[in-house]
């Protein structure tokens, strides 16, 4: 009897290792609104770092957030540092990797606390009728076991939702009428 107790012990402790042994590790996210400007100033205004804090939930969520930057805004090797108390925002820095003009801003997210790591993300632009298509999106990584919180957390939906509102505040900003 007491193999048997021991051995469903063993089973209940190993099996959330064995099921992630087959979640996927990687995740994606993109949200995307219009707004009715020209590609030309919208791309101008988002390829800046600085200017995320006026629209980004993340800058949002704590206005007492440090910030250091370093180079020049608006090109490649620009990095913005930030350290918060704020667990939900933490510390890291983001750095622009890639400029593609008028079409597409690459950034490096180098995430310090309260976990640690570097993933990718991107804005792009692109003309419509009525304006120009903003995408923000991000891809992160989760080594295993941890990747087993993939299936207890939706990050599609929490992250999705924080670029959504990031770029819905983008849109008022742009589309305010200029004085």
């Amino acid at each position: 009897m007491l193999k048997k107790v021991i051995l469903a012990l063993l089973l209940v402790i190993a099996l959330p290792f064995i099921i992630a042994l087959f979640i996927p590790k990687s995740y994606h996210v993109e949200r995307h609104v219009v707004i009715e400007r020209p590609v030309e100033p919208v791309f101008s205004y988002i390829k800046h770092l600085k200017n995320q804090g006026n629209y980004s939930r993340w800058d949002q969520m704590d206005p007492n957030m440090q910030k250091t930057y370093k180079g020049e805004d608006g090109t490649v090797g620009f990095v913005s540092t930030w350290r918060s108390d704020d667990p939900e925002v933490g510390a890291g820095e983001q750095e622009i990797i890639k400029i593609d003009e008028n079409k597409r801003i690459d950034f490096e997210l180098r995430f310090i606390e309260p976990f640690q790591s570097t993933d990718p993300a991107y804005m792009t632009t692109e003309s419509v009728s009525g304006g120009t298509k903003v995408a923000w999106g991000f891809q992160g990584n989760m080594d295993y076991p941890i990747n087993l919180m993939l299936l207890v957390m939706d990050f599609e939906q929490v992250l999705g939702n924080d670029l959504q509102v990031g770029l819905e505040n983008l849109k008022e900003i742009l589309e305010a009428p200029t004085n």
